[in-house]
């Protein structure tokens, strides 16, 4: 059995907890963190912390909890996530902040909190989880795509600033998989008089059949594996069907129009 303490942020439904439980299986000792544990009385599936990786103390206190129990912190999961689609012009500058303070201030300061254990350790993997989205702007999920793809940069740069730790860092990017992701995210209201309101309409369906049609998210959970398994990881890697991952090679090689007009059609636009 593999005894090695696993930390998923936002392990309490969805991709989370989908590697978690596939972890657990093989010998894993695997905590998740939610923002109100008291809403799962029931849970069963791995321990489950209390932590709002937008609070700082409650990170603090997740982390003591662990150490305090397990005596080490060895792979941290930069998983919990908001949605949110809109036309930039009119999503709320409030919840721009909300998103961007949990998609991309959140597993900073997750790693803020872990790094100076696994520095004391000389070890430790973090892995970011952003999104094959981080990789290119959507129509009107820009606000969403921006939030991942500055994680993936924040990745790059925080290798190289703990290579002489013993501390390996990489993202994952997912594609799109089936999830309750729909049911909280933010969706800016779509006005009657908005010049928007039908391009946004047509890309909200586009949206949601594409989460419907998505893959087992134990997709990610076997990559996860993987990785943990890896003894040098590479920067980025992705899961998802072969033309999401097909789509970042496909921006590199393409002109810049045409690949603009493949999204703009892939969105019913």
């Amino acid at each position: 059995m593999n005894r090695k303490v696993v930390l998923i942020t936002g392990g309490s439904s969805g991709i989370g907890n989908s590697i978690g439980r596939y972890l657990v299986q093989k010998g894993y000792v695997v905590y998740g963190t939610t923002r109100n544990v008291h809403k799962y009385p029931d849970f069963k599936d791995f321990n489950l912390l209390q932590m709002d990786v937008r609070d700082t103390e409650s990170i603090t206190n997740a982390f003591k909890k662990v150490i305090n129990k397990e005596g080490s912190v060895d792979v941290v999961i930069n998983n919990a996530g908001v949605g949110i689609t809109g036309a930039i012009e009119e999503t709320p500058t409030e919840e721009i902040l909300n998103v961007f303070s949990t998609n991309f201030n959140g597993p900073i300061n997750v790693i803020k909190g872990v790094l100076p254990y696994m520095r004391e350790q000389n070890s430790g993997l973090i892995i970011n989880i952003t999104s094959i989205a981080g990789y290119m702007g959507l129509p009107y999920r820009g606000i969403y795509s921006a939030t991942k793809g500055a994680l993936s940069i924040i990745t790059e740069t925080l290798r190289m600033e703990t290579k002489d730790f013993g501390v390996q860092i990489t993202s994952l990017a997912p594609g799109d998989f089936v999830t309750n992701i729909a049911a909280g995210r933010y969706h800016s209201p779509i006005l009657e008089n908005s010049p928007y309101k039908i391009p946004y309409s047509k890309t909200l369906k586009a949206i949601d059949a594409d989460v419907d049609k998505g893959e087992d998210p134990i997709m990610v959970a076997k990559t996860v594996l993987k990785i943990i398994n890896t003894p040098k990881p590479k920067v980025h890697y992705t899961v998802g069907s072969f033309l999401q991952k097909f789509s970042i090679k496909l921006k590199k090689i393409l002109p810049s129009k045409v690949y603009e007009k493949i999204l703009l059609r892939h969105s019913k636009l």
